[in-house]
């Protein structure tokens, strides 16, 4: 990691126990997660269906972390005040979910949330160049979205090493995240290439001990340039 920020994991509930989602949020909040991570799916966008507004809401009193809103759905704009209103601390969309991301992220902004650009493997780094002023968090996407457990695209690297290069040059303190086939093995070459954020589904919820899961890809920063 080329920046000086620590490094931060954000437990995807996707692959959460979903008959018992309230203690599950609380447990990676008890277990030392930094942000709460979840992955609203319209079956437009990506091809499946998880969760919307309300249930972001029944969630909010489990824990205090941020709620960091990954919005894969098409489109965005009529529902960014009710996922705001939910309790979604940052609400990250898609580059490529409409034709005006400028306006949706100065309305995020407007909403008092942080704002966040997803990005899918098909879509170069270029595309973030006209939106870096109005963005905190740019998540890469290593799958193609809309399931959990898919194996992790390394041809996402370059990316992720081109996107650092273009927050240094614009001298804005935005983060970097990966989202998709993040575990031990993936985790330390994301963060060698510029990664600051990890999203993790089963390499935290499909583990035991989710402390240990957690601590274990925190760890992945050691020895590399941070």
């Amino acid at each position: 990691m080329t920046k000086n920020a620590p490094l931060l994991v954000a437990p995807s509930i996707l692959s959460a126990d979903f008959a018992r989602l309230g203690e599950e949020v609380a447990a990676i909040d008890a277990a030392g997660a930094d942000w709460i991570h979840l992955d609203v799916m319209d079956g437009h966008f990506v091809p499946n269906i998880s969760f919307g507004p309300a249930v972001i809401k029944a969630l909010r009193s489990h824990s205090r972390l941020p709620f960091d809103v990954h919005l894969m759905i098409e489109p965005c704009d009529p529902y960014l005040q009710a996922f705001a209103e939910a309790g979604a601390d940052h609400i990250v969309i898609h580059i490529e979910g409409g034709p005006h991301v400028h306006r949706s992220l100065q309305t995020i902004r407007a909403l008092g949330k942080k704002a966040g650009v997803a990005i899918c493997p098909a879509t170069p780094a270029s595309a973030l160049s006209e939106i870096l002023d109005l963005v905190d968090i740019v998540l890469v996407m290593t799958v193609n979205p809309g399931f959990g457990g898919q194996k992790f695209l390394q041809s996402q690297f370059g990316k992720i090493r081109e996107i650092l290069s273009m927050i240094e040059k614009s001298g804005r303190a935005i983060r970097i995240g990966v989202d998709g086939g993040v575990d031990r093995d993936t985790a330390p070459m994301a963060i060698e290439a510029g990664a600051d954020f990890l999203v993790a589904g089963s390499a935290v919820y499909g583990q035991d001990d989710y402390a240990a899961a957690i601590s274990a890809l925190r760890s992945a920063s050691q020895g590399t340039d941070c």
